[in-house]
């Protein structure tokens, strides 16, 4: 899913794939846009021979070769070597047509076991397939831009502009069509590594801060309290007064290990979330909030314990950012569903101004959302209010994930 973020007083706008990397209208007039498309067309069929022999000359040798042992893996080792040439291929692509084509991942031959899982992989890479019709289409084509470009040179110079768009345009159809990635599978790939590392992050992250708090909390108050019945259970013969003095003290120290504890547990999982649901939890957090806050909750039922435990976590990070930095007077919580998203909304009436690179832990919402294929939505214009929209995806509860509602 796509993360969009709009800035603080500027509108959003979308790039449409394609438009960006679009030359300039053709016109009568040459231009470097001309003669690159040119220098493109004329160089398509020494290229084109290229790569055409290659083909021919290792593929059909791996196809003749596989009724052996050495087929197959002929086979596969021509099929990265069209990868190869169809990287070349987006590169000229790129400097002479200016077509943006990302580069098709790599495949994962490290992590696919033996030599025969690595084998079947290379053999059923849909990417150096491709590459390969690619490399036949061409030839024919190669021949027929060279061409019609050398002579339009020399006889239809006036309008060599219009032809050779129109045949680049062709050659742009091409290679966006034969030698971009697999678009949606090549992005979910993409996204997935990405968001892998945010929650890999995020994780050692809090790991790291429930050592922090552990350390220099509970710990070292208990450490205390063992120090100060040990120095009591020396004095309670000899000064039974000033034993019952520590062991007070002792006593006070452990109420409040106990209430570090406890914030402690409520940050990693709050009892009253497992227990009864996101509308108790965030009624529960809301209180905490220097600032009013409505909280409606309107679910069927109560979703998967991990999507309920970022919504609670999220609206409680909201929470403390209204109560730090908002200035508000007022402030209000909406949880939803719609079809298959869980949709939160929390607004204050605030002084606005708040951004994702603001200091205020919301650039890391975002990340936090986007790794699990949510969505994070920042409204705040200078002067208020503040409307965020958080949307993750429904899944229903069941039994791996806590009991249903009953």
């Amino acid at each position: 899913m796509t993360e969009r973020i709009p800035s603080p007083g500027t509108s959003t706008t979308t790039a449409v794939a394609g438009q960006d990397d679009r030359p300039p209208p053709p016109r009568l007039a040459y231009d470097w846009h001309t003669w690159k498309e040119v220098a493109h067309l004329l160089a398509n069929l020494p290229v084109a021979l290229l790569g055409f022999t290659y083909v021919v000359t290792v593929l059909f040798t791996g196809f003749g070769l596989t009724i052996t042992v050495i087929g197959f893996p002929l086979l596969a080792a021509g099929l990265m070597g069209a990868r190869l040439l169809g990287r070349m291929e987006r590169a000229r692509a790129r400097a002479l047509l200016g077509v943006r084509v990302d580069e098709p991942s790599r495949l994962p031959l490290r992590g696919s076991g033996g030599f025969l899982p690595r084998l079947w992989m290379s053999l059923k890479d849909p990417v150096g397939w491709r590459t390969v019709l690619y490399e036949f289409i061409r030839l024919p084509w190669g021949v027929l831009t060279f061409t019609i470009t050398l002579t339009s040179l020399f006889v239809l110079w006036p309008v060599l502009p219009f032809i050779a768009r129109g045949l680049a345009n062709a050659d742009r159809a091409m290679v966006r069509a034969l030698l971009s990635p697999s678009d949606e599978l090549e992005r979910r790939i993409a996204e997935l590594e990405s968001d892998r590392g945010v929650v890999v992050d995020t994780a050692a992250a809090d790991l790291r801060r429930i050592e922090r708090d552990l350390h220099d909390g509970a710990q070292a108050r208990l450490v205390n309290l063992a120090m100060g019945l040990g120095l009591a259970k020396e004095k309670v013969l000899e000064d039974p007064d000033a034993a019952a003095a520590m062991v007070e003290e002792a006593h006070g120290e452990v109420k409040l290990a106990l209430q570090e504890l406890r914030d402690l547990a409520r940050g990693i999982h709050p009892a009253v979330l497992t227990d009864r649901g996101l509308d108790a939890a965030l009624s529960a957090v809301s209180s905490r909030c220097t600032v009013p806050v409505k909280v409606t909750v309107d679910l069927p039922a109560r979703p998967a314990a991990a999507i309920e435990g970022i919504a609670y976590f999220t609206v409680s990070e909201l929470l403390q950012n209204v109560s730090k930095h908002s200035a508000a007077r007022s402030a209000s919580v909406d949880v939803w569903r719609t079809n298959d998203r869980l949709l939160i909304q929390v607004w204050d009436d605030g002084r606005g101004g708040a951004s994702l690179d603001g200091g205020t832990g919301m650039k890391g919402l975002a990340e936090r959302l986007n790794a699990v294929d949510g969505l994070f939505v920042l409204e705040s214009p200078e002067g208020g209010p503040t409307t965020v929209t958080a949307e993750l995806p429904w899944r229903d509860r069941t039994d791996a994930s806590g009991a249903d509602d009953r």
